[in-house]
């Protein structure tokens, strides 16, 4: 039943991002898109490519950082190797990336996956404060080419906005009472709770995990942390600038329209479907019509960039695979080190 659910799940995710792109390709002229592919210089393409590597090396150096204080210490090769391959795997099946990098690092290091999956926590965490960062300086820098945009947005949707506001109210204050009562629940049976096998082991996977989210309070060298959090996206910015300049139709745009669609484009690809499939391409083409782009053109800008980056995961990802199943697995006995673990993360 549960292969049968996951199947139907996989085949449904796949579907949307099907539709999403016949919807965003239905009514192009095929022969102005192709017309600027051809002319595409991919030189600039090429060194995207070398900004996204530099990105995803940056990022694993950053995890393997948060991983050290809950008393692992993976090597870079292998944080590296479990992060990529978690990367494809998010192209297969989304969010699966996240439990299959931690089993990656709990075969080749014995990290607790608990504790791994509570440091992607955390860095998702991380990644949103810079989207939000991201969100702020482009509304700064690009408000009057985007304003009308907005507000035409805002005005169509005012009513059912409102209605949605208030519906959300309700569903909050019955999260709230319901929130307050399992609370005082819990309390009152939480020494027969405790007894239970099943409890035990809940209670023993959450705290690990929260190990993992806290660990980033813990870090050796905060200063290098953040430096890497902001070179990673320094390097995304650059990636969505340069393809700018390999086409014709966006080569004119300005620094802030790649603001824009590094923003636009990074909730794309956070959307629930495959590699954020069809959901990219629509949005980044929608926002480049704002800066005058032609619907041709912002679609050629759209595959270009995503179809290179997804290309480069896929083929880093696999080697990485590669790489990390030659490895012999972690020997050493997982309780011990747990326990060592628990030690060095309360001291």
């Amino acid at each position: 039943m549960k292969k049968l659910l996951s199947f139907l799940k996989y085949s449904l995710l796949l579907g949307v991002s099907a539709f999403l792109m016949w919807y965003a390709l239905k009514e192009l002229d095929f022969e102005k898109l192709w017309a600027e592919l051809q002319n595409a210089n991919y030189g600039w393409v090429a060194l995207s490519l070398v900004m996204g590597v530099a990105a995803y090396l940056s990022r694993a150096y950053r995890w393997q950082m948060q991983i050290k204080p809950t008393g692992y210490n993976p090597s870079l090769a292998n944080t590296y190797n479990a992060m990529m391959v978690g990367y494809v795997a998010n192209l297969v099946l989304p969010r699966m990336g996240e439990v299959v990098r931690c089993s990656m690092l709990r075969r080749s290091d014995g990290l607790p996956v608990n504790k791994g999956f509570g440091t992607v926590i955390a860095e998702r965490f991380v990644d949103m404060l810079m989207l939000l960062l991201a969100l702020g300086i482009t509304l700064l820098v690009e408000f009057n080419q985007i304003k009308d945009f907005l507000w035409e947005l805002l005005s169509s949707k005012y009513s059912n906005l409102q209605q949605t506001v208030n519906q959300l109210y309700w569903l909050a204050g019955i999260m709230l009472v319901l929130g307050i009562v399992l609370i005082l629940v819990g309390y009152r049976y939480l020494n027969k709770l405790r007894q239970n096998n099943y409890f035990q082991k809940g209670e023993l996977f959450v705290r690990g995990m929260l190990q993992g989210v806290f660990s980033i309070t813990k870090l050796d060298n905060q200063a290098s942390f953040w430096g890497h959090t902001f070179f990673v996206w320094l390097m995304y910015y650059g990636m969505s600038l340069v393809v700018f300049y390999a086409l014709p139709g966006t080569s004119h745009l300005s620094y802030g329209a790649a603001l824009s669609v590094l923003v636009v484009g990074s909730l794309g690809m956070a959307a629930p479907v495959q590699g954020g499939v069809g959901v990219y391409h629509l949005l980044v083409q929608a926002t480049l019509l704002l800066y005058g782009v032609p619907k041709e053109a912002g679609m050629a800008y759209a595959l270009l960039a995503h179809t290179s980056q997804t290309l480069l995961v896929v083929l880093m990802g696999v080697l990485s695979f590669i790489a990390g199943m030659l490895r012999r697995p972690a020997v050493a006995a997982a309780t011990e080190h747990e326990t060592i673990a628990n030690h060095e993360f309360n001291r």
